[in-house]
């Protein structure tokens, strides 16, 4: 029989991860946007338009949250220019990950409002989540586990070389 850990995941699954405070996808500014608080918060790219960083809880290896940097909740309170970033965004964010993890496919959607299941409503957010074929097994559906195969910490050290240089591309 095979071991399948995923111990990070046991924080989330039994409501006992650290809440943040304040908004999620702002809450390494809250703490100063130093390096060590986006490792803290999985931030891969932060600009005046948008924000990346990884799920903390994933669906599978590579799920990243990717947002509006303004705090608004949904689709129509975007302005053209904050649309075409953020869109533009989800396309080389896609992009890196086919590239680094090299997945058969991917699911990229945003919940709009609690009663459409989105758990921060009050802040824009798109999921873009990596998939392979036959990725979920038997244990999400007899245990309400899922397996992640790499660590979330070696996947946002994978990913962010990629990321800062798409940084020093957009601001140089």
């Amino acid at each position: 029989m095979k071991t399948l850990w995923t111990p990070w995941r046991m924080a989330h699954v039994g409501g006992e991860a650290e809440r943040v405070s304040g908004c999620l996808f702002e809450a390494d500014l809250a703490a100063g946007a130093t390096p060590e608080a986006r490792r803290r918060h999985l931030v891969l790219f932060r600009d005046h338009q948008v924000v990346v960083f990884l799920n903390r809880f994933p669906y599978s290896n590579g799920h990243l949250l990717v947002a509006p940097a303004r705090h608004l909740p949904g689709l129509a309170d975007l302005e053209a220019g904050e649309n075409l970033t953020l869109m533009a965004m989800l396309r080389e964010s896609t992009a890196i990950l086919q590239r680094h993890l090299r997945p058969d496919g991917f699911n990229i959607g945003c919940n709009l409002g609690a009663a459409a299941g989105a758990g921060i409503p009050e802040h824009l957010h798109f999921h873009l989540v990596p998939r392979w074929a036959g990725d979920h097994n038997f244990m999400t559906v007899l245990a309400e586990v899922r397996t992640i195969p790499e660590h979330i910490e070696a996947t946002y050290q994978r990913l962010l070389p990629e990321f800062a240089a798409l940084a020093g591309e957009l601001t140089g």
